[in-house]
């Protein structure tokens, strides 16, 4: 049976990518589109492929006019928390690849979706960036002291970036960061010392000609350790792990954190 599918944020990088990649799946159906700049008209009108769907002007008139069983959310980050509550609301399995959303709404989502009974899985659905964050979760079980780095291009609006504050959400399973100076207790601008997120002190870069990515330094006596990811100016990353989580949404209920929740990457066994 194949799984029909609405797109919000179609005409953006990676949304025009994955519509191509939905169109070419027997077991996916694109069978609804959302996009502002976009509305009125046909999905084949915009990417330039045999497609009639309409594409509607926001979530919410795509829940009033089209059926679908899953959303897949690459608008942006002001805008994604609202999508995927409408989508829930609306007994929608949801793939939220966007940003922005905070850890007092995750608790909120995973709340509302149990409710509703259906799954959330929301990410960095790199499939390099899921393992750099699974590998970096496994070293802080054994080095103690760590810092993330993160970075991106200067039209960013959100900081700390959803995917670095879900890399310190799992790093604080293993504790917090311990140094030997808290970041409140340094003479002079403490701000330098960034934004403490679940214990890690995380710093945003924002500077033009940079693409998205993060790394995670580790530090103890006489040895350093860092954890490296970088996406590339290309939405193709994106894609295939996107399509792993459509398929594996339906049988989930309430939020997920992350492409490790239904991929075999435990390394803690």
């Amino acid at each position: 049976m194949s799984i029909r599918i609405c797109l919000a944020g179609i005409t953006g990088d990676v949304g025009r990518l994955l519509a191509t990649e939905i169109l070419a799946h027997d077991d996916l159906t694109l069978a609804a589109a959302v996009a502002r700049s976009a509305a009125g008209q046909k999905v084949g009108q915009v990417l330039g492929c045999d497609c009639e769907v309409e594409i509607r002007a926001s979530v919410v008139e795509a829940l009033a006019s089209d059926s679908f069983d899953v959303l897949v959310d690459y608008t942006s980050a002001t805008a994604a928390f609202e999508n995927v509550r409408a989508a829930i609301a609306g007994g929608k399995h949801v793939i939220v690849g966007s940003s922005g959303i905070t850890a007092e709404q995750y608790a909120q989502l995973d709340e509302e979706a149990r409710r509703a009974k259906v799954g959330v899985v929301h990410g960095n659905f790199a499939i390099t960036a899921v393992l750099a964050q699974v590998f970096a979760t496994a070293a802080a079980k054994y080095i103690k002291s760590w810092e993330i780095i993160e970075y991106a291009h200067d039209d960013k609006i959100d900081a700390i970036s959803g995917t670095a504050r879900e890399l310190a959400n799992r790093m604080a399973s293993q504790g917090p960061s311990q140094h030997a100076i808290a970041a409140d207790d340094f003479v002079g601008d403490s701000r330098s010392r960034g934004a403490t997120v679940q214990g890690t002190q995380v710093h945003a870069v924002r500077l033009p000609g940079h693409v998205f990515g993060f790394e995670v330094i580790f530090g103890r006596s006489h040895e350093r350790l860092i954890i490296r990811h970088e996406a590339g100016s290309h939405a193709e990353p994106y894609i295939s792990g996107t399509l792993l989580a459509i398929k594996a949404v339906p049988r989930l209920v309430g939020l997920h954190q992350g492409l490790e929740s239904i991929l075999d990457l435990k390394l803690d066994r």
